[in-house]
């Protein structure tokens, strides 16, 4: 599918990829992952054509289709349904056609064209876009809105959907969980274990690239390294790997001594003068194996707040909304010193507005907010990075809370967000998203707060700094309140979870599964209601007085009798069609089993091979039998629909 090879690039004079080979295989799901500026963005845009590389070369089959996510967006007074259907560039191609057809009155060629659209099935691609922008968040009201009327992050998750509307066979994603809530990184999981084509994705997110991965590849001191497996996988075999090279690294260091050793005790002497030249030419030709360098640049941590409170925070009969209509009613809470809540709930439920009004903001409309003598809240959310100074350095942010601390004590505590040198002086105008975060989080830690107010703190961060987030977290004595899609940042630092959703805030007695579970029924009731069959008699009781104005009763029997054999003929294909879906999760889960089993580093050593071959044989197997099951299932569905259209039309 995809080969690179003997490729070097470089950006900036900087050297990020020197004689590198790759292989990817069709249907491979594959995360890119390394250090910021090791260039994983750049590959992207070798892949685009965006960029020609020093030497080697990148070759795709003929005629490949690459879909990729855009950055950015700019405001127009499109639609968003429209944004989203101008991805698929064959349908507005042929709707142009069309058009210009009709306007020159070819019949013979609307025809033509008309079949093509047949084919394209552009009469579902309204209904297939209007579902990616529900599963990505936006309400049925939104899909009529200009994208003008979007923010920023909103624009992104447009550009998302963009992306998974055009037809491909190479989707190329650049950090797409990063504007996401948790509702829609778990649709989008999902959305891309079906995607046909061959994925590779840059992500921070180790729960999503542990759902979405089948391989990782590794930016690694300028080569590409390809690993088996999802990330766990891949932290195991590299682990493994380092030590190897760790262990080999010091018997070469012990090597080395010798030889040095040796050439400083007989250089001087002429009867060793020609064996202490030859073991000098032996360390030129030594190809050094460099040391593991494991270590995160990061290493921080919010220190103890001078005095606390207990309570810190409580809110009583609390409403909570924008301008006068209340979102969430009947808030009884209650924050002690060390709280750890995750805040849960479907999007537009109202997570951030209670998260406004635990800082006291105008989103609590009504209830009692009792703050503690010593409460000091930090707060972090995406907008709070709009509130830094652009012109003024870490160092001076920091100088600024505390003008009478000293310049190596500030120095130091920079240190640990690793901001070093002249990097620590320099105005943040010029800085990474990532890099303004690490500013405003060591903002936040350097003012000693006793509660944390996290608004998705992971945005735009590594996957070290999120790491060494996380552990921040874990050691901090305060109360901490998390919205956060990193799975992994709330499985490791919070011990309850309130759920927000229809108006109220209760306490959620599950865990992450459960919660996914909950939301992957609510999806599903939500997109079936309307087919259920007792909303279906409900719906027909509900028409029925309307229909029976001037209907005879003879008329209305056979209608019933209709409708019943309506029913009949529809039942077999629900059957089929639970039964076709019991068989996609079972292959599903196969497929995942194996994909784990493949992930052992030993099945790729000389005795693993017919193992090897045993368990890739039943992967093809198991992919190619989902493939025929889906396509039974597609078929079966629009049999369902058709009915269930006839029976309430």
């Amino acid at each position: 599918m995809l080969t690179i090879t003997d490729l070097s690039l470089q950006r900036g004079g900087v050297w990020l990829l020197q004689s590198v080979d790759l292989t990817v295989q069709p249907g491979q799901r594959v995360a890119i992952v390394g250090a910021n500026g090791a260039g994983k963005s750049s590959l992207f845009q070798l892949l685009l054509g965006q960029l020609a590389p020093e030497q080697g070369s990148v070759s795709l089959p003929g005629g490949c289709r690459i879909a990729h996510m855009a950055q950015e967006v700019e405001a127009s007074g499109r639609s968003a349904r429209d944004f989203v259907l101008d991805g698929d560039l064959d349908l507005r191609r042929l709707e142009s056609e069309l058009a210009d057809a009709e306007a020159r009155g070819d019949d013979h060629a609307q025809a033509r064209i008309h079949g093509e659209l047949d084919v394209h099935e552009a009469w579902s691609a309204p209904r297939r876009a209007d579902a990616l922008l529900r599963g990505l968040g936006f309400s049925d009201q939104d899909t009529g809105r200009p994208v003008s009327a979007f923010s920023g992050g909103w624009r992104i998750r447009l550009n998302l959907a963009q992306a998974l509307m055009r037809p491909s066979d190479l989707l190329l994603l650049d950090e797409p969980t990063n504007h996401l809530d948790l509702d829609a990184c778990l649709w989008l999981e999902n959305w891309l274990r079906r995607y046909p084509g061959t994925l590779l994705f840059i992500s921070h997110d180790r729960d999503f690239m542990d759902r979405v991965a089948t391989h990782v590849v590794h930016f690694d001191r300028r080569q590409l390294e390809l690993y088996t497996g999802n990330y766990t996988a891949f932290e195991g075999q590299r682990s493994e790997r380092l030590a190897q090279q760790q262990a080999g690294f010091e018997r070469q260091q012990a090597r080395i001594a010798e030889i040095q050793r040796f050439i400083d005790r007989f250089k001087a002497k002429a009867t060793k003068a020609r064996q202490a030249q030859s073991r000098v030419k032996a360390l030129e030709r030594m190809e050094r194996i460099a040391p593991a360098h494991i270590d995160s640049p990061f290493s921080f941590e919010f220190p103890v707040a001078d005095k606390v409170s207990n309570p810190l925070l409580s809110i009583r009969n609390g409403q909570a909304g924008h301008g006068k209509e209340p979102i969430i009613d009947g808030i009884n809470l209650t924050l002690l010193p060390g709280s750890r809540i995750g805040l849960l709930g479907p999007n537009g439920a109202g997570k951030s507005t209670l998260m406004d009004g635990l800082r006291g903001e105008s989103t609590l409309l009504a209830g009692e907010r009792t703050c503690g003598e010593h409460l000091a809240i930090g707060y972090f959310a995406q907008h709070q990075l709009e509130s830094l100074d652009l012109d003024a350095s870490p160092f001076l942010h920091l100088q600024r809370l505390a003008p009478k601390a000293s310049e190596q004590s500030i120095r130091n505590f920079l240190g640990g967000f690793d901001f070093h040198g002249d990097e620590a002086l320099s105005p943040i105008r010029s800085f990474s998203g990532g890099e303004k975060a690490r500013v405003a989080l060591a903002v936040i830690a350097w003012q000693k707060p006793n509660l944390l107010l996290l608004d998705e703190p992971t945005n735009h961060l590594d996957l070290e700094m999120r790491q060494a987030l996380t552990m921040a977290l874990q050691n901090f004595e305060g109360a901490i309140v998390v919205v956060s899609h990193d799975r992994h940042l709330l499985r490791n630092t919070v011990d309850e979870f309130w759920l927000v959703n229809d108006g109220r805030v209760t306490e959620y007695e599950g865990d992450l599964e459960d919660y996914e579970r909950w939301l992957a029924d609510r999806r599903k009731d939500d997109g079936e209601a309307p087919r259920r069959r007792d909303d279906n008699a409900q719906a027909s009781a509900a028409v029925q007085p309307e229909a029976a104005i001037g209907e005879s009763a003879e008329d209305r029997k056979a209608r019933k009798r209709a409708e019943a054999a309506l029913r009949q003929k529809l039942s077999p294909y629900r059957k089929q069609q639970s039964a076709l879906e019991r068989d996609m999760d079972s292959l599903q889960r196969t497929l995942k089993a194996l994909e784990a089993d493949l992930a052992n580093p030993q099945l790729y050593e000389a005795g693993g091979k017919a193992m090897l071959q045993e368990l890739l044989g039943k992967q093809a197997e198991a992919k190619g039998r989902l493939e025929e099951v889906e396509a039974q299932w597609l078929e079966v569905s629009e049999a369902v629909e058709s009915l269930e259209g006839e029976l309430t039309g």
